[in-house]
């Protein structure tokens, strides 16, 4: 008996007799099943996307040429600005939410969130949020001071624009917040009493780590965008040079969040992509304990390397080294992920569908941006390149070619089980291949523009920047091609794609041993754990043997899945 038939046949009291089946008209209302509030939170933050996604090619038109020519220098400002803030904000923070709600009360065995009203609550906060932001642009009053919203610039802008800005992230981050309780006290009270956290999936100890940083960092933004609000509405120079307040204490504000909104931005899909490649590659996954404690020290790390990004403020020459050494530092954690990745490939049988290529994609894109970030902790180098092309590259190569990538991957992976069909597999490689094409088409040649010297945010530049910024203009379109693949492959699969059974992958974590879609409370009984969840290949006592006498069962046990000492031993 293979470890998934293991893990299923003793779940099959778990199962409900039929797939949950929901109405249309569920999605559109105040909610409270946590697998309808992580779909409102996918469906709702991918129509952002693709909004942003036409933000970014209209500032790419622009900067097709030399010359101001598209749109007027006041718009290219809006653009950009709003495009910054809808994929950041309104894309990759609430995915990432999505995910967590749809997949972490499967995971650990629950019913529901630990808070579901709290839960919707936090969903329907996000459209008003983005109808806010959309709503400035048409109303020819849009932000334009850049997602940074540095002052004094700010303050000399639009003010009404400015203003619903400032009041759509406090309303996103207030989402946040609520969301990243309720993970909190999901993950901590509501597993079966059989999982301790040496058995939880590694996705559970990534959103762990994250929601733990959102709590501590949120609420330092939120505090510096209120007193800007002050001083934009009521007059006040608490960041105002002119009346003696100091522009650089807000950048030291925002930067303890946004630094931060990076790793919460990427750390539920290193979580996704834990869970991805071991079963795609048939094989427990490379030091398990190594991964989960690293989500945990990224998070810690990620709170004390804001001021990297402020290197050229005038901060003292002390505070600059300071933080070059804990950026460079961060990147240690990081490479244990990178490394336990691809140990687990390594001579696994890998199946090379919509999934794994996306994984695959995600750790080779995200190495590009790791290694641009160690390179701009060094204070020499970020001075030189400060502002240039080259940070947005090493951005999107983070962010792009990491979070978005990782969605992809996560999307294509637990699309069976939301929906109860699968995917077309040619159409999801169609869309993996344009993705890929136009993401390195697009991204790749601002690292030399940054390094001439091109300066970002700004519409107009030497005319010796023009041919690599035409390329960049020319994959930015392959980028917005590939998208129609997906959204063709996604609805027309939902609606007439072959039927998916509870289990297509084999999987061994909780979330499968119940039916696909699953039933509004999940599971009919208490499911139980006969297998670790990589454990492909690894022997286990049957599933009738009580929980006393097989440690894999045991809270409390030592060492339920292997350490790295073990997993040499297996490879060996």
């Amino acid at each position: 008996m293979t470890q998934a038939q293991l893990q299923e046949t003793a779940n099959i009291s778990a199962h409900h007799a039929e797939p949950g089946v929901r109405k249309w008209q569920d999605y559109f209302s105040f909610n409270t099943d946590h697998k309808v509030i992580g779909l409102q939170y996918l469906v709702t933050s991918f129509v952002f996307y693709c909004i942003g996604g036409v933000l970014a090619d209209l500032v790419r038109t622009e900067l097709r040429t030399p010359e101001v020519d598209f749109v007027t220098p006041e718009v290219y400002n809006s653009l950009f600005t709003l495009h910054a803030t809808i994929m950041i904000f309104l894309w990759i923070v609430p995915a990432g939410a999505g995910f967590a709600n749809y997949l972490i009360p499967l995971m650990i065995g629950a019913k529901d969130m630990a808070f579901p009203r709290l839960n919707a609550v936090a969903f329907w906060m996000i459209p008003p949020s983005g109808i806010l932001l959309i709503a400035s642009l048409v109303v020819g009053d849009a932000p334009d001071a850049g997602w940074t919203s540095y002052p004094p610039l700010s303050l000399m802008t639009g003010q009404v624009g400015q203003a619903i800005w400032i009041m759509s992230i406090l309303l996103l981050g207030t989402s946040s917040i609520l969301g990243a309780i309720n993970f909190l006290v999901t993950l901590l009270k509501m597993r079966i009493p059989t999982m301790g956290f040496h058995q939880m999936p590694l996705f559970c100890w990534a959103m762990l780590a994250t929601s733990a940083l959102v709590l501590l960092s949120t609420p330092v933004l939120a505090a510096g965008l209120i007193l800007l609000s002050f001083d934009l509405l009521a007059g006040t120079t608490f960041f105002n040079p002119t009346g003696g307040g100091d522009p650089v204490v807000y950048q030291h504000m925002f930067w303890f969040y946004s630094h931060p909104a990076v790793y919460i931005m990427i750390l539920p899909f290193f979580g996704g992509i834990s869970e991805i490649i071991p079963i795609h590659s048939r094989k427990p996954i490379f030091g398990y304990k190594a991964i989960a404690y690293s989500s945990l020290a990224i998070s810690f790390l990620g709170l004390i390397v804001w001021a990297h990004h402020m290197f050229t403020s005038g901060i003292p020459g002390w505070l600059r080294m300071f933080f070059m050494i804990t950026t460079m530092i961060i990147a240690v954690p990081t490479g244990i992920k990178i490394f336990s990745w691809l140990a687990t490939m390594w001579g696994g049988k890998i199946q090379f569908n919509s999934p794994m290529l996306f994984a695959m994609g995600f750790v080779g894109t995200f190495v590009i941006g790791g290694i641009s970030g160690v390179m701009l902790a060094a204070v020499p180098f970020d001075i030189h390149v400060h502002d240039t092309y080259f940070v947005v590259a090493h951005l999107h190569y983070v962010l792009f070619g990491g979070s978005v990538l990782g969605i992809f991957a996560a999307i294509y992976h637990w699309f069976p089980k939301m929906t109860g069909r699968m995917f077309n597999e040619f159409w999801g490689k169609v869309h993996f291949v344009l993705t890929i094409v136009g993401l390195n088409m697009t991204f790749l040649p601002m690292h030399k523009l940054g390094l001439m010297g091109m300066n970002r945010r700004v519409a107009q530049y030497d005319p010796k920047f023009a041919l690599l910024n035409e390329i960049c203009t020319y994959g930015s379109y392959i980028l917005a091609v590939s998208t129609f693949p997906f959204i063709i492959n996604a609805i027309w699969s939902w609606l007439y794609g072959e039927k998916a059974p509870n289990n297509p992958w084999k999987a061994l974590t909780l979330e499968w041993m119940t039916t696909s879609p699953p039933a509004i409370e999940n599971f009919d009984t208490l499911p139980v754990l006969t297998t670790g969840p990589y454990d492909y290949g690894v022997q286990h006592a049957p599933a009738n043997v009580s929980p006393s006498e097989n440690p894999v069962l045991r809270a409390d046990a030592d060492e339920p899945y292997p350490s790295i000492e073990s997993d040499l031993e297996i490879r060996r």
